[in-house]
């Protein structure tokens, strides 16, 4: 069977003992895609990760793919992407022959196939309570990008906002619940605003200044706003968040590829359980499914407090 041309593979499977074809291209995708009715970002990731295996397939002369072809996949992104990128990658391409095996389209060739093992440990760092002083007190608050700045990377280290909550997050998200302030967000996975944060009562007045300077009062407007000359006003996007925090970290003299706005989110799940907050208030903090993710930060921190190596070291010098 010869290669089609383009993003696009030739599958065949045994039909009365012939050889029918079916190409593997872009309608046969969105056919597995109304099947899995996952939500609009998942599918756009589905939709990079395939894409990517037809380029791969067609590079490589694949045209009825076996096992061995998806093992040698494996292989070149594993010498190519970092783990989380293949895990993610190679979790579309299994689910699709999954689906083809449903379908009676193509076997599964791609079953029980493992991805790359990733560690439990989180892959950026978090500030201490000093660098997170001196972050904030390195932002210049004299005009509407500092007053934002400032806002939003105190709003994400107390609360442990996600970058995409911050992005979702309106004005009128931002309301009195009994005695304290709230921000309603959209959490991940949900469908509405149903879960809130509270908003600690600096940070609230970081947050008001700020609008005060940007007067705005629309209760459907983004909280906060791009202030580009092609989007002025504009809802920011995640990138343009990530950008701003890692900005500031740098100028802050923080200039480490471990250290990101993502980092912030996990500043607050420490600090948090350095003074005093427990395994469950810190899961609900970071509104984790699973308690297992959270108790990855008590683990660290356990570590982090066995002195073990300067019990050794004083036995051996006496100091």
């Amino acid at each position: 069977m010869e290669n089609t041309t383009g993003n696009s593979i030739v599958l065949t499977q045994p039909q009365g003992g012939e050889l029918a074809p079916f190409t593997l291209s872009q309608a046969l995708f969105s056919r597995w895609v109304s099947f899995v009715e996952a939500k609009p970002r998942t599918i756009e990731a589905y939709r990079k990760a395939i894409n990517y295996f037809l380029q791969w397939a067609h590079a490589n002369g694949v045209t009825q793919p076996t096992r061995a072809d998806i093992l040698s996949y494996r292989d070149y992104l594993k010498a190519n992407h970092k783990p989380t990128t293949v895990k993610s990658y190679l979790a579309a391409v299994k689910l699709f022959f999954q689906w083809t095996a449903q379908e009676g389209i193509f076997p599964n060739v791609a079953d029980h196939i493992k991805g790359a093992k990733l560690t439990n440990e989180f892959k950026k760092d978090y500030l201490t309570s000093k660098q997170v002083s001196k972050l904030l007190n390195t932002v210049s608050k004299d005009d509407l990008a500092g007053l934002r700045d400032y806002a939003i990377m105190a709003l994400i280290v107390t609360t442990g906002l996600r970058t995409i909550e911050v992005v979702r997050a309106n004005i009128g998200d931002l309301r009195t619940v009994a005695d304290f302030t709230a921000l309603y967000i959209l959490g991940k996975g949900r469908d509405e605003k149903a879960e809130y944060v509270k908003v600690p009562f600096e940070v609230e007045n970081a947050i008001r200044a700020y609008l005060n300077a940007r007067g705005e009062t629309n209760e459907q407007a983004p909280l906060f706003a791009s202030i580009s000359r092609n989007n002025k006003g504009g809802r920011l996007t995640t990138r343009a968040i990530s950008g701003l925090c890692k900005t500031n970290l740098v100028e802050a003299g923080f200039n480490s590829e471990r250290l990101t706005a993502h980092s912030l989110r996990h500043t607050a799940a420490t600090l948090n359980l350095l003074n005093g907050g427990t395994l469950t208030e810190t899961q609900q903090l970071l509104r984790h499914k699973n308690i297992n993710t959270t108790m990855i930060y008590s683990h660290a921190l356990e570590r982090a407090k066995n002195n073990s190596e300067d019990r050794i070291a004083r036995a051996i010098f006496g100091r």
